[in-house]
């Protein structure tokens, strides 16, 4: 049973970010080479990557690493989608073709050990990615990606869930490598250049932090809210919203851009805080004209961007700047940073404890 979680519990986990990469983010890509052999790595024609919450976050988070940079088609999907339809209609034509890598922190999350066994049934080559060595996440897969962590305690999913995205990038660098995409002096730059994200982590830490908390007291009132973004963002915008729900029960929702513009758009009320997670890159041009739309209809808009960019930033009513520079395909290791505090301080600020841990009669409800 979970002990009661007090907010500020993760509070310690998203500051412990910068020391995380610094210290394991090398070690993480580099087990993540071994996974495969060079002999299986070169047969992978397709990825599929399946898990639950933060795991299909990280999942979404990481498509355009394996597509842009290891030039290999992937297709991330709920463990439930996949175990009930994905599984049976993976175009597997030969052995080894097709690649499927289940994540879960615990290693014990039920329909993603499912996904891998019905992955086997189906002739796919399955990875499990998890932080438990012995779990039956790491027993029921072929190969396993183990990203372990020190315990820092009850964990609200930050550092599990950056601990994914190290995982799923080495491995789109690992296939990129093996099968020619990359050379080897490429991949291991690509390597370095996520372990020096640790300045940009620290710096972005001291930038958000403050803003955290004046957005929240002038958004005390919101009771719903949406987290937009596409490409990678859109994986961040999930992960985003979903800790606001954790975290201070409050209703939000993580939405692809276009997808708010033509749905969402149309939802009251028309003060709604919109946080547009909009890093340099494909989908930028996009997130300027919605973040214009936003504000027009009554809107207040919240921008996390990068520190130089003067464009969102004029449609903003608040900017929570990421302080350096981020290839587009790791933006989701560093673009939820502030989320986590605005989780956190929106909770303590309503007196609520994440996942409604100190509610054992919630807790009872939900046993399903």
């Amino acid at each position: 049973m979970m002990e009661p979680m007090k907010p500020e519990v993760m509070i310690g986990q998203v500051n412990d970010l910068p020391t995380m990469n610094r210290e394991l983010a090398t070690a993480f890509l580099q087990a993540a080479a071994s996974v495969l052999t060079a002999e299986q790595g070169r047969k992978v024609q397709r990825v599929f990557i399946t898990g639950d919450g933060d795991s299909y976050h990280a999942a979404r988070g990481a498509e355009m690493a394996f597509e842009n940079i290891a030039r290999i088609p992937c297709e991330p999907m709920s463990a439930q989608r996949f175990l009930d339809y994905g599984a049976e209609w993976m175009p597997v034509k030969a052995a080894g073709d097709t690649l499927v890598l289940a994540i879960s922190a615990s290693g014990r999350t039920q329909r993603v050990v499912q996904s891998v066994e019905r992955a086997r049934e189906y002739g796919a080559l399955t990875v499990g990615v998890t932080g438990n060595a012995g779990s039956p996440l790491a027993l029921a897969a072929e190969h396993q990606l183990i990203l372990q962590l020190p315990d820092m305690g009850p964990s609200p999913g930050i550092r599990t869930y950056n601990a994914s995205l190290l995982g799923l990038y080495g491995l789109a660098l690992a296939l990129g490598e093996q099968q020619g995409t990359l050379s080897a002096e490429e991949a291991g730059a690509i390597r370095t250049e996520i372990s020096e994200l640790t300045t940009v982590m620290a710096a972005t830490l001291a930038a958000s932090e403050p803003v955290c908390h004046e957005i929240v007291a002038a958004l005390k009132g919101a009771d719903t809210m949406v987290w937009l973004g596409s490409g990678p963002s859109y994986g961040t915008a999930l992960f985003a919203a979903a800790k606001v729900v954790e975290a201070a029960g409050l209703f939000a929702i993580g939405q692809d851009l276009e997808e708010w513009a033509h749905v969402e758009r149309f939802a009251y009320p028309d003060n709604m805080p919109v946080f547009i997670i909009a890093p340099p890159g494909r989908s930028h041009w996009r997130a300027v004209a919605l973040a214009k739309t936003a504000k027009a209809i009554g809107h207040r808009v919240i921008a996390l961007v990068d520190e130089g960019d003067q464009e969102l930033a004029e449609q903003a009513d608040y900017v929570l700047p990421v302080a350096g520079a981020v290839r587009e395909e790791f933006t989701p290791l560093v673009y939820h940073i502030a989320a986590n505090f605005i989780a956190s301080y929106w909770a303590t600020s309503l007196g609520r404890y994440p996942f409604h841990s100190n509610d054992a009669a919630f807790r009872e409800a939900s046993r399903h």
